[in-house]
């Protein structure tokens, strides 16, 4: 008999806790409450329909590891990026990504890969060493040749403004006489031989 009264005694007090409940919750409250739960069942059918439940092992995985904050301060510095960036300056990022892509094909079809492969021939031979070694020579006697055609070009100026010789036997033992005459013409002798000699060697 008394199991009885204390079943009876719960279930009056469970009646009491509803009646409780539908009176403190208003027609605003019950409305917000089924179109809680309504899109709560709506974003579950979505998920189930799109399979988006497989993914959730991975954001998982990503949220463990920390990889996933770090996608998202990424995220924010790219937006920051984009957000930086005026209509201007990706109009110069534009225009210069062009340009390259312009250069790259005339290149291209300027022969580029062919250079490209014979700079590595003569690196992989050893040649372009020597090369990249025989520059600061090559330039040294470039200024060489540059002071030699300067001499000419003085030579020349000297000479036309002398007097035309005379001519002769005399006149040219009067020019050998000339210690600096004598040296100019060993100089001139010493140039020829030593152009033959050259010469001779590539002959062979």
């Amino acid at each position: 008999m008394s199991e009885t009264s204390d079943k009876d005694l719960l279930a009056t007090e469970a009646e009491r806790v509803l009646a409780a409940a539908r009176d403190s919750l208003s027609d605003e409250m019950v409305v917000r409450l089924a179109g809680t739960a309504a899109d709560a069942m709506d974003l579950i059918d979505r998920v189930n329909r799109t399979g988006l439940y497989k993914a959730i092992p991975a954001i998982a995985e990503l949220v463990n590891n920390g990889d996933l904050d770090r996608l998202a301060k990424l995220a924010r510095v790219y937006g920051s990026a984009e957000d930086a960036l005026s209509d201007e300056m990706i109009g110069r990022v534009a225009e210069t990504a062009a340009e390259g892509i312009s250069l790259l094909d005339r290149l291209s079809r300027g022969g580029a890969g062919r250079l490209v492969e014979l700079l590595a021939q003569l690196e992989a031979s050893g040649d372009l060493r020597r090369i990249a070694a025989a520059i600061p020579k090559l330039v040294e006697r470039l200024d060489t040749l540059e002071d030699m055609l300067h001499c000419f070009d003085s030579a020349g100026e000297i000479t036309g403004k002398q007097s035309r010789s005379s001519g002769g036997f005399g006149g040219m033992w009067g020019l050998m006489r000339d210690a600096e005459n004598q040296d100019a013409l060993r100089f001139l002798i010493n140039l020829g031989k030593e152009m033959q000699a050259k010469a001779g060697k590539a002959r062979r």
